[in-house]
């Protein structure tokens, strides 16, 4: 069966750059208008420029997730634009170490303002833009099925958006709008490659080395791509997908199997 998104209008947030970039590519391939939703103006207007020459339809709107009244504006204005909304994609967030017994950096507030509250803010906001029998998709992590010591804060962030993805199909599910959440692996973005040179300086190894050493943990034994991500995404969107909900899917070349 072709997988088909005519008609069908997304915002992405963090859609810029990163995962949010194949995400926008994805589903505007697959035929949705997509709008962009991002701090970097700069990224949103080549990404749109991009999905525009490729025979797509793209808008951006910049805005921060952190910040409710501007989320919830730019969400607004992005609707305006497109005509209407039936998918929304919370990507944005942000990574990077945070222990709690472990030394490092505080970064406690920041995670949880990203990749909790973000969420929370979009998704409620979202909600109510959206089209009865639309998609709510949000991005967890690996880290949101595991632990991982010297990232506890990371770690309960996406812990956190499980959850909150899982109550909220409850909530949504008389309108028929599906909530889902993906948990990626290693994907091939500079967020990743951060992360690995954080693995490198700890063991004070090369960059290839940890990046070696990270994906030998992968059954696979690659590193996702973004468009990957964003192909899984276009599926959970699509008419095919529409008894799914309530779910958190991992994907990550077969580094966590349950």
């Amino acid at each position: 069966m072709k997988l088909s998104l005519s008609g069908k209008r997304a915002i992405i947030t963090g859609g810029g750059k990163g995962i949010g970039k194949g995400i926008a590519e994805a589903l505007s391939a697959h035929g949705a208008a997509v709008a962009l939703i991002g701090r970097d103006e700069k990224a949103l207007a080549s990404e749109v420029a991009a999905l525009k020459k490729a025979g797509g339809t793209a808008v951006y709107c910049v805005g921060d997730v952190t910040d409710r009244a501007a989320i919830e504006a730019a969400m607004d204005s992005c609707k305006r634009e497109l005509g209407g909304l039936e998918i929304l994609v919370n990507n944005a967030g942000v990574g990077g170490p945070n222990g709690c017994a472990a030394p490092g950096p505080d970064r406690y507030e920041l995670l949880m303002r990203t990749n909790v509250d973000g969420v929370f803010y979009c998704s409620r906001h979202g909600a109510k833009l959206l089209a009865d029998g639309g998609r709510i998709v949000s991005m967890s992590s690996v880290l949101g099925r595991f632990g991982v010591p010297g990232y506890t804060a990371y770690c309960a962030s996406k812990h956190a958006v499980v959850g909150m993805m899982k109550a909220l199909a409850l909530e949504l599910a008389p309108r028929r709008i599906t909530v889902n959440t993906i948990c990626p692996g290693w994907v091939d973005t500079d967020m990743a490659k951060q992360g690995m040179q954080l693995i490198a300086d700890g063991m004070g190894t090369s960059y290839d080395a940890a990046r070696k050493a990270a994906l030998s943990a992968v059954p696979l034994g690659r590193i996702l791509e973004p468009r990957e991500i964003g192909e899984l995404i276009a599926w959970l969107c699509s008419d095919a997908a529409s008894g799914m909900t309530g779910q958190a899917i991992t994907h990550d070349g077969g580094q966590v199997m349950w």
